[in-house]
């Protein structure tokens, strides 16, 4: 799959996506300081799904009605790394099909996907 990894959502988590197999373009390390407006016109233009822990993403796709090709926004209590890491395992494992062109809300304990 081919994922935009959001700066605030790490490094970290795009190399663990990408030695998992994944495509990834990762903010933090490729093009850091770029805007959310930036992020996700380039998610759409070059069809990734954007990971994110930015909530303003759901005000930009949902207020704003700004395209997208699939965005998992990872709502977590614990920011670090590894449940980042945590999380998107488990929703790969069980809805990697399901994401594309979605608004898919990640917690700790639950996926929800949100109507687009």
């Amino acid at each position: 799959m081919r994922f935009l990894v959001d700066e605030c959502t790490g490094p970290r988590v795009a190399n663990w996506l990408r030695a998992n197999a994944h495509e990834v373009f990762s903010v933090y390390d490729e093009a850091r300081g770029m805007t959310d407006d930036d992020v996700l016109a380039k998610a759409y233009s070059e069809r990734w799904i954007l990971i994110t822990n930015d909530k303003d993403f759901g005000e930009k796709v949902y207020r704003d009605a700004r395209p997208h090709h699939g965005v998992v926004f990872l709502r977590l209590k614990d920011e670090r790394a590894s449940s980042k890491i945590d999380a998107l395992r488990r929703l790969l494992s069980g809805f990697a099909d399901q994401l594309a062109d979605r608004f898919v809300v990640v917690t700790e304990r639950q996926v929800r996907f949100r109507p687009a």
